[in-house]
């Protein structure tokens, strides 16, 4: 079921319905079956997957409990008659024992997703080596990979490490794991919840609240702008110089990264608009993903504001126990002695920054494109803290220029057409048809062609780049609004002026809404790529 489809908002405005119409101990029973409706729609097919996430989260999580209170009653109930080196030896046999059982876990559920989304990829790798050979290729059956497969095994996963960590309670309940997983808002594209900070939210009474359904249905209301007036009305000329990449060669590459940044803006941000709209609606508060990332100043200040949930859960799930491991631990050990501590520690932390963003990467598709487009991010951040110092000196030397706001614009622009480029390895696919485009920018071949109403053969007209350009000072007026607080909430205060401008956004949609004839109202990006 699509976000931007007549049969959602239906479905919305059904599910709203029956949410405040149950009693309030049993709405997070109304929240599973319409997630699990919700989910029939992907096909009936794929619940096998989701369920064995589920049933499998559940049977591992409560098998650490049983540890963890089989050592802490063994300590409790020894304490005087045991060494302190012998209780923290037990320690150590019980933690190993319960690491154990959580790379059951791992494997089993990261196992699936592999197979399903990874299996071709891997197959038609093994199959070009080969080929060198001229031996027979290997064949593989065409798989199903389910709806949201990507978020909901990476939330588990997440739920499953802080169980083991201790850090959360596991759910007794398995239903209300279940809606955990599932909760049908977020399947599609995100955020990645932690239960710490959902779990309780799903379970708890929500009475109905004139203030909060308001002002949950007028984020979705901005989400469907963002996606409809302009992801889905530049996707136009987009798809236009895809089809022909030779063609559309110079000038036309960089008019391709400044449209694709932001139609994927437009487009990701809307649909997070939209679930968190909706869970705002229910009494349900979700993770922020975006903090206007776009006024970055450099790559790795995107990347705390781009995706938000995602970098996070690879910082404290991947880089993070990936530089305590014990290989880093003696590897950083060995080479402080012989190159110094901040030799030492860098180098593990670089390791460490390359695995997760080749992770990063490969999540994002499973196609060379985006594993270059993972390590290329990740040599940017790299290079950019080896070059701190320098970084430090010159604003030391030049402090007039550096803090001045044309200096501060500046290195916004750098960072977002950098991250554009880069980007850019999504559009065309092909690693070395991107890097031949990406030397032709600098000719500017095309730019006369382009000026002189090339522009406007794209599949968009003159009165399409004025409502894009409408379209963008408005949400980046409403960026920078946004800054002082909730523009929400300093509306409320003005019902007159708050249902003026939100009736004026619901015309924009219905108005000049990129649907109907000549237009396809599309999946959103990241929900058809993390299947």
């Amino acid at each position: 079921m699509l976000f931007a489809s007549y049969g959602f908002i239906a479905f919305i405005a059904v599910m709203l319905a029956a949410y405040y119409l149950t009693p309030a101990r049993w709405q997070w029973i109304t929240l599973l079956v319409g997630s699990y409706v919700f989910y029939a729609f992907a096909g009936l097919e794929c619940f096998v997957f989701i369920l064995f996430t589920t049933v499998s989260a559940y049977i591992i999580s409560r098998l650490i409990e049983r540890e963890i209170k089989k050592e802490n009653d063994y300590v409790a109930a020894n304490r005087d008659t045991i060494s302190k080196e012998e209780r923290k030896a037990y320690r150590a046999r019980a933690k190993k024992k319960r690491f154990h059982i959580l790379l059951w876990g791992l494997f089993l559920n990261f196992g699936v997703l592999a197979v399903l989304k990874y299996s071709a990829f891997a197959v038609s790798n093994v199959n070009s080596i080969i080929a060198l050979f001229g031996a027979k290729t290997l064949s593989l059956p065409s798989l199903i990979v389910p709806m949201g497969i990507s978020f909901y095994t990476f939330q588990t996963m997440g739920y499953l490490i802080d169980v083991y960590r201790a850090k959360v309670t596991p759910e007794r309940n398995p239903a209300k794991l279940a809606l955990f997983v599932s909760f049908f808002p977020q399947l599609v594209q995100g955020p990645i919840s932690r239960f710490s900070e959902l779990g309780a939210q799903l379970t708890a009474p929500h009475r109905f609240n004139a203030k909060t359904v308001s002002f949950g249905l007028q984020r979705v209301l901005w989400g469907y702008f963002k996606k409809l007036v302009i992801a889905d009305r530049v996707v136009i000329a987009i798809k236009t110089m895809l089809d022909s990449p030779e063609e559309y060669r110079g000038a036309y590459v960089l008019l391709l990264i400044l449209l694709y940044s932001i139609q994927i803006y437009a487009d990701f941000t809307g649909g997070i608009d939209i679930t968190v709209g909706v869970a705002e609606a229910m009494g349900i508060k979700l993770a922020e993903n975006f903090d206007r990332p776009f006024s970055s100043k450099s790559t790795k200040e995107y990347w705390r504001r781009w995706h938000i949930t995602m970098g996070s859960w690879f910082r404290d799930y991947i880089f993070m126990p990936i530089s305590v491991t014990r290989p880093m631990m003696k590897l950083n050990k060995a080479m402080a002695g012989k190159f110094g501590r901040v030799a030492a520690s860098k180098t593990v932390a670089y390791i460490a920054t390359t695995v997760t963003w080749f992770v990063t990467g490969l999540w994002h598709g499973a196609a060379w494109n985006f594993i270059v487009w993972g390590l290329l991010n990740c040599l940017v951040i790299m290079i950019s803290e080896a070059l701190e110092p320098t970084y430090k000196k010159f604003h030391q030397r030049f402090p007039r220029l550096t803090e001045s706001k044309a200096y501060s614009k500046f290195m916004s622009v750098r960072t977002f057409m950098l991250m554009g480029v880069i980007r850019s390895l999504d559009c065309y696919g092909n690693v070395g048809l991107t890097f031949a485009l990406w030397g032709s920018m600098f000719t500017l071949g095309g730019l006369g062609e382009l000026l002189s109403g090339g522009i406007f053969e794209l599949g968009l007209a003159a009165k399409d780049f004025i409502i894009v350009l409408v379209a963008v000072l408005v949400v980046y007026a409403v960026s920078v609004a946004s800054v002082k607080g909730s523009v929400r909430e300093r509306l409320y205060g003005r019902p007159v002026l708050s249902a003026c401008l939100f009736g004026a956004l619901l015309i924009a949609v219905i108005m000049f809404g990129a649907y109907g004839v000549g237009y396809d109202a599309s999946q959103f990006i990241y929900g058809d790529r993390f299947r």
